[in-house]
C-alpha cells in the first residue's frame, strides 16, 4: 500500500465549498487507480508553541485545518494516476476553495496496517 497524506487550511465559510470540491476530486482520482480518499475537518487541533499543524500550513484566524489522504495499492500505480490526474481538464477547470500555496504534502510508503 502506498498512501498520499496532505493539510491543507481552509475558510471556514467554504467548508461546504471544499466538501463539494473534495467529493468532485476523489471521483476523478479514484478513477485514476486510487483505492480510497479520505478528508477530515479540524475538531481538535491544538495551536503550538515551536511546530503544529496549524503553523505547518500558517492557519489565519478565520480558517481551518483539513488532512487528508489517499491510499493507492503501489506508488507506480500512484505516479501513473497522479500524471492523468494532473491532465485532467474536468479537475483543473475547478476553482480549488482553499490556498493551495499553502498545502503539505506527500507520499508515504506502508509501514505498519494494524
Amino acid at each position: 500500500m502506498y498512501l498520499d497524506i496532505y493539510v491543507v487550511p481552509v475558510k471556514r465559510e467554504n467548508k461546504e465549498k471544499y466538501i463539494e470540491f473534495a467529493l468532485f476530486a476523489a471521483d476523478i482520482i479514484k478513477q485514476h487507480g486510487a483505492l480510497s480518499v479520505k478528508e477530515a475537518w479540524e475538531d481538535d487541533v491544538p495551536d503550538g508553541e515551536l511546530t503544529s499543524i496549524p503553523m505547518a500550513v500558517k492557519k489565519e484566524d478565520d480558517e481551518a485545518v483539513v488532512v487528508g489522504s489517499i491510499e493507492w495499492t503501489s506508488k507506480d500505480i500512484r505516479d501513473k494516476g497522479w500524471e492523468k490526474i494532473m491532465s485532467d481538464e474536468a479537475l483543473s477547470s475547478k476553482d480549488m476553495p482553499f490556498d493551495g500555496k499553502r498545502m503539505i504534502f506527500g507520499g508515504f510508503s506502508n509501514i505498519v496496517d494494524a
